[in-house]
């Protein structure tokens, strides 16, 4: 049973910043893309951002893009989202994904394996 489990959320500020991790167990990284997503309330999941399996490419929605920035350390085997600058609006459950499709996705019905999320809240 793949297992992903998310951490490192938290209360930041303003303009302030968070690392989130998504640490593997039970299956190794290195096959799947990984894609960060996240879930305000009352509103859909909303893709942020992937990396590939094939060569670490990196792929951001326009939310995230000049912010985020996705890193993976297959020795590790998790994945990194450093989220800078942050604003209120990107207050959500952020949850990692893992997908054994081809490319990159940023649609969520593409993921199979989800972890349980970690709350971001950023206050004004």
């Amino acid at each position: 049973q793949v297992q992903l489990v998310e951490s490192g959320g938290g209360l930041v500020q303003f303009g302030g910043s968070l690392r989130l991790s998504c640490e593997a167990s039970r299956f190794t990284l290195d096959y799947y893309a990984i894609g960060w997503f996240r879930q305000a309330p009352g509103k859909e999941r909303e893709g942020v951002s992937c990396i590939s399996s094939s060569d670490n490419s990196a792929y951001y929605t326009d939310l995230a893009k000049g912010r985020f920035t996705i890193s993976r350390d297959d020795a590790k085997n998790t994945v990194y989202l450093q989220m800078n600058s942050l604003k209120p609006e990107d207050t959500a459950v952020y949850y990692c994904a893992a997908t054994l499709t081809t490319g990159c996705p940023l649609f969520p019905a593409l993921y199979d394996n989800w972890g349980q999320g970690t709350q971001v809240t950023v206050s004004s």
